[in-house]
């Protein structure tokens, strides 16, 4: 691996939560420990929604990670193996290749932005992997960009959840229980600090992933390139 001094992209946002994802997909209530049906048939079904039966068969996950905002451009690419989780990014100053079991000092910015894009692309997948963090769902809630009455799913991560603990998700589903939009709230703030709509799906190999995501004004736009799934 090269040595280098690693320094997160300038718009790289927070979505950075789980610092090790779950090998079980049952998710486990962070207060009791158990699994409810109900909880499990719910997070099940949007993971699903978008493709989550095909993902054992997937061996080589390829994407690039964009963000225009303003007029600035920031970008970096991954290779993900997720059978054996081995993980390799490109930017244009920076090669890297490593195993998250083996995460190093060096290591931990790497991956921190590592889970940050795959959150954004795989967030619905999250929601089986992930272990601490609870939810609550309300019917026909005003989305905060198009105005639509959606699904509301609040996410909320514990305070030893990952490298952003105590962060909480809003995600929007239509009839599908696809997102369309989501906000982010970081822990110690009542209000999101970003809100984007996620659009643009396309079907790779059985994945249903959401390729934009752009705020109401227009002015941030967070996009994936070069998706290859193998």
């Amino acid at each position: 691996m090269k040595i280098f001094t690693f320094i997160l992209l300038s718009v790289v946002l927070w979505s950075c939560q789980s610092q090790k994802d779950k090998k079980e997909e049952n998710q486990s209530s962070p207060e009791t420990g158990e699994t409810s049906m109900e909880e499990s048939s719910l997070l099940e079904e949007i993971a699903n929604a978008n493709g989550y039966s095909n993902w054992s068969n997937v061996e080589t996950f390829k994407y690039t990670f964009n963000v225009d905002a303003g007029e600035n451009h920031s970008e970096r690419s991954w290779e993900w193996n997720p059978k054996t989780d081995q993980v390799s990014m490109t930017t244009k100053d920076t090669t890297a290749t490593y195993k998250r079991s083996e995460i190093t000092e060096e290591l931990k910015s790497i991956d921190q932005a590592f889970i940050n894009d795959k959150y954004w692309l795989v967030f619905p997948f999250q929601l089986v992997w992930d272990e601490n963090f609870d939810f609550k769902t309300q019917e026909n809630v005003e989305a905060p960009i198009s105005k639509e009455k959606l699904t509301e799913v609040t996410v909320m991560y514990s305070e030893a959840a990952g490298y952003t603990p105590g962060d909480t998700y809003k995600i929007y589903l239509d009839d599908a229980m696809r997102i369309q939009e989501w906000s982010y709230i970081p822990n110690g703030s009542k209000k999101p600090v970003l809100v984007t709509t996620w659009e643009d799906y396309e079907d790779f190999k059985g994945l249903q992933l959401a390729k934009n995501h752009k705020t109401k004004d227009g002015n941030f736009r967070l996009y994936f390139t070069n998706i290859s799934v193998n």
